[in-house]
């Protein structure tokens, strides 16, 4: 499921190339009760009324393997797209959002990042989920370890023109004059967006859409050589770098396609797993 890509490099520095989100730092020691049980890391569900088996798999992860977990971060694109904080208690969203926090209340910490399709998932979420949200990029130290997260769309720095959608998203008030519409509106609107997207990648070289190699290891350099997860790609593999000097890996998560697949770390390796037999 994650296969291994090498990409061994002796990367020179470089000032000219984009570096990706600046990072926050992260210290879960004290969120979680649960501190000798393992993180796991999830994204891309784009979870919707339309993929009810895929909605079960996510039910079914809540209610199994993430009560067995220490912490569960949600690295983007949790939904299909979230039209604003006001629409959290619609029967579908109240579903999804009830389930997370039965999940909080069991005692994992679940941690939330917004994605392309959910970038406007805000406190209002937060307080229906009990989800923490965190940035974009967030560096997690456990231990002696520092893992970088990342939902993964600011790396893809060659695809220029989704690069200037990302900025014009996530600006504050451009966010604000979308929100200020009717909600009905507002979901006309993004159920739009999301088919023009899905036709605009159709017309797109598979590699323009994937993140680019100086962002990445500028990225990991700013950091001081941290281990990259992040999701967005839908190319779930295990990349392995040097740079300057030091041993770098990424790890890319999956989409989910109708069952649960998530990355496992129990603070030495990590573990990739999923609820079908056999992966």
């Amino acid at each position: 499921m994650f296969p291994t890509k090498m990409s061994l490099l002796n990367a020179q520095k470089s000032s000219d190339s984009p570096s990706g989100p600046s990072s926050v730092s992260l210290q879960v020691s004290d969120a979680s009760v649960k501190p000798e049980l393992p993180f796991l890391f999830i994204a891309d569900l784009h979870l919707a009324e339309k993929c009810p088996e895929t909605v079960a798999s996510f039910l079914g992860f809540l209610s199994g393997p993430a009560r067995q977990a220490r912490s569960v971060f949600i690295l983007g694109d949790l939904f299909e797209y979230w039209a604003g904080d006001d629409d959290a208690g619609s029967a579908f969203n109240q579903t999804l959002c009830s389930a997370i926090q039965e999940t909080v209340a069991a005692g994992t910490a679940i941690f939330f990042m917004v994605g392309n399709r959910d970038v406007l998932a805000g406190e209002g979420f937060a307080r229906a989920s009990g989800a923490q949200i965190i940035n974009d990029a967030t560096l997690l130290r456990i231990g002696e370890r520092a893992l970088l997260l990342s939902h993964g769309d600011a790396l893809c720095t060659d695809d220029r023109e989704y690069q200037a959608f990302r900025l014009q998203a996530r600006d504050k008030k451009q966010q604000a004059m979308f929100l200020a519409q009717p909600l009905a509106i507002r979901k006309a609107f993004l159920n739009k967006a999301r088919d023009q997207s899905e036709t605009a990648k159709r017309d797109k070289r598979m590699e323009i859409m994937d993140v680019n190699a100086d962002a990445v290891t500028n990225l990991l350099r700013a950091n001081n050589y941290p281990t990259l997860v992040h999701g967005h790609t839908h190319r779930p593999a295990r990349h392995t770098y040097l740079i300057d000097g030091h041993r770098c890996e990424r790890y890319v998560l999956p989409d989910w396609h109708d069952r649960a697949v998530w990355l496992s770390f129990d603070g030495v390796e990590f573990t990739a797993c999923s609820d079908c037999e056999g992966l």
